[in-house]
């Protein structure tokens, strides 16, 4: 929970999950500073949802650029579920800074929840039980 629950690796998955791959570029979209997107991509990368991959443009030095694991994609709905509440609560008048839609036929995606046998949940309808990997600190 912890390497999730910043506002800069929201914005990394975010921005992952858009098509940004390369330093720079994380940097200039995510607005933060080089030392700290570093320290963020070696984090996730450790967290292993992000993959550092190389690469070398024809006479540059080797660099690296960071592809989303399967464990960073099965973010996705988490993200979608978080861009979701801001569309609602936290948008701006001109409306949403990203649009997901479905690529067959154009709908805007949104967040569901369903049971293991497939039933829609709606409010109230989940009980929360502690389950067998509970903690409880006293």
């Amino acid at each position: 929970m912890d390497i999730v629950g910043s506002r800069s690796t929201v914005l990394i998955l975010r921005e992952a999950l858009l098509g940004t791959r390369r330093f720079d570029d994380f940097v200039r979209r995510v607005g933060v500073g080089e030392p700290a997107m570093a320290a963020r991509l070696k984090e996730m990368v450790a967290a292993e949802l992000l993959e550092r991959i190389p690469y070398r443009e024809p006479g540059q030095r080797t660099r690296h650029e960071y592809q989303l694991t399967r464990k960073g994609r099965e973010l996705l709905p988490v993200i979608t579920a978080l861009r979701n509440w801001g569309d609602t609560w936290a948008a701006t008048d001109t409306g949403p800074s990203v649009v997901a839609t479905h690529h067959d036929c154009g709908e805007p995606i949104r967040a569901v929840l369903r049971c293991a046998a497939g039933h829609e949940i709606a409010d109230g309808d989940i009980d929360i039980i502690a389950g067998p990997g509970l903690v409880r600190r006293d």
